[in-house]
């Protein structure tokens, strides 16, 4: 059936108090899963940012780039191997992974923001010393970190002259090596550290789900209390772990809200910033 102008005058409309409520204010966005693949849904992400940037938002995009990491190993004649979902990450996988994220993901993701009209401006975590981690305790994972310190000057700077960032998930160490860091942690914190408003993980499912074998058990919005309860019944489970525990870490950092929204619904982002009904799980 046609929209009507009338009807989309009323989208509008319905906008109207959220452009308002979040006009200057930051929105993180992890950006990944499908809607870093293919090619509509990477187009729709990326006009979402552009427009938020335009009504007066100031958008920031966190990226990993698992996939392509792994593709260029493979043609670089090297396997992937993986310890409880980290990938285990030698010097030369190290390389690898830098050149992927900080070079071909990261400057493909700002070229589209710019061809889209904004201004976008690609970092890792070594710039500045945005993000600086340590080796991860544990199973020795090689060069996989946690971040410990977020110094976001240089976002602040970059948003204040109204460019849009983007940042992939590598840090840097205390004696300047590189690190692989979790992009779904790394989002919380950079959240938390830039006092965002919101923080918006993209997945690749709907949202959390009571029974995940159960697609009628979506939640529409949970507690950090319950969050905590169902990642340690195992209701919470693999991958979608770090995406949850980023939400409580920018909660825990003062964030007001945060959302588990599914990336391949084309436009989930503006749906969830600009409609009544809003999409996904929220915790807060």
């Amino acid at each position: 059936m046609e929209i009507t102008v009338q009807e989309r005058a009323q989208t509008l409309i319905e906008a109207l108090p959220y452009i308002r409520r979040y006009h200057g204010k930051t929105v993180l966005i992890k950006y990944g899963g499908n809607a870093m693949i293919d090619e509509a849904l990477k187009e729709a992400v990326i006009t979402d940012v552009v427009l938020m940037h335009y009504v007066g938002m100031r958008p920031i995009l966190v990226h990993g780039g698992g996939p392509e990491i792994t593709d260029a190993m493979k043609r670089m004649g090297k396997e992937a191997t993986f310890v409880n979902g980290l990938r285990v990450t030698d010097a030369e996988t190290m390389e690898i992974v830098e050149m992927v994220l900080a070079g071909k993901t990261n400057k493909g993701i700002v070229s589209l923001i710019n061809r889209k009209g904004g201004q976008a401006v690609g970092l890792s975590g070594k710039d500045a010393s945005l993000m600086v981690a340590r080796k991860r305790p544990g199973p020795d994972l090689g060069f996989v970190g946690d971040v410990t310190t977020v110094n976001p000057g240089i976002i602040e700077v970059l948003v204040e002259q109204g460019f849009i960032p983007v940042i992939c998930s590598v840090a840097i160490g205390e004696k300047g090596e590189s690190y692989n860091v979790n992009a779904d942690h790394a989002a919380g914190q950079l959240a938390a550290a830039l006092g965002a408003v919101k923080l918006i993980m993209l997945t690749d499912v709907e949202g959390i789900y009571r029974d995940f074998n159960d697609k009628s058990s979506l939640l529409s919005r949970v507690t950090p209390e319950e969050a905590r309860e169902m990642i340690a019944s195992g209701a919470i489970e693999k991958g979608m772990i770090p995406k949850v525990e980023a939400c409580l870490i920018a909660l825990e950092g003062g964030v007001e809200r945060t959302h588990v929204i599914d990336g391949r619904l084309p436009h989930a982002t503006l749906i969830e910033l600009f409609t009544d009904r809003g999409i996904g799980t929220m915790i807060a």
